[in-house]
């Protein structure tokens, strides 16, 4: 269920429970369950002429993946969503997740900084192969840009020989599948990411744990807010039982 954990200065942060598509593309036009934005269409009938395409994304300035839980933004005002999207360009919300993996990285905290872009003939975003030292280094991507990711592993937990970790993570840009894909990359996938984890690593939870916990930034006036949204019950479960 979507609750709102803050809302003033036409500001609102919500929690977005996984499962919960933020609005609908084309190709899921027949898709069930109530989005994001009906949500708010619902909750807040003004928010319908907000944003930069109101009709497709009123109030939308970032969003979250479908299975991805926690906390996300909207804005009220058209005044706010230009002031938070500028926050967002200039990277100035400090942004924090946690992710169970499987596997552990090499370091304990670390950068991830490789671009990401589309691999052709595909819709499926991804690093450069040359980046990691595998695959045809002539392939280029399309639409390829920056992206960092840091990370921290706050727990290690085994599991019939098997290893997994909780991570702390925090995307210092906001490229489309930019966590999913940077920890892939180092070989430690998200695990029930059936997208980019593989199959035996899908199969381990029911979807990919994957969950932000906080957003951080200044309101108009320099006020600073941290907005928070403790792990969720399922993350909890799964970090237990493995």
């Amino acid at each position: 269920m979507i609750k709102i954990l803050f809302n003033k200065n036409g500001i609102i942060a919500i929690h977005k429970p996984a499962g919960v598509l933020v609005h609908v593309f084309a190709h899921q036009k027949n898709e069930k369950g109530e989005t994001v934005v009906q949500w708010a269409l619902k909750k807040f009938p003004k928010i319908k002429n907000i944003g930069d395409d109101p009709e497709f994304r009123p109030g939308i300035v970032h969003r979250l993946d479908r299975d991805t839980s926690g906390v996300m933004l909207l804005a009220r005002t058209q005044e706010a969503f230009v002031y938070l999207k500028s926050l967002f360009q200039r990277q100035e919300i400090r942004k924090t997740y946690y992710a169970i993996v499987h596997g552990i990285p090499k370091e304990k905290k670390g950068i991830i900084s490789y671009p990401i872009g589309i691999k052709r003939g595909t819709t499926k975003r991804t690093i450069h192969p040359q980046k990691t030292g595998s695959g045809d280094s002539k392939k280029t991507l399309k639409r390829e840009k920056e992206a960092v990711t840091e990370y921290e592993v706050i727990k290690i937990i085994e599991k019939d020989g098997e290893k997994f970790s909780l991570l702390k993570v925090q995307p210092k840009t906001g490229r489309t599948h930019q966590i999913r894909i940077h920890l892939n990359a180092i070989h430690t996938p998200v695990i029930g990411d059936k997208l980019y984890g593989g199959k035996k690593n899908a199969s381990l939870a029911d979807r990919h744990m994957l969950h932000c916990a906080s957003l951080e930034f200044k309101l108009p006036d320099g006020t600073g807010v941290a907005i928070e949204e403790p792990i969720l019950k399922d993350f909890d479960k799964i970090a237990h039982i493995l």
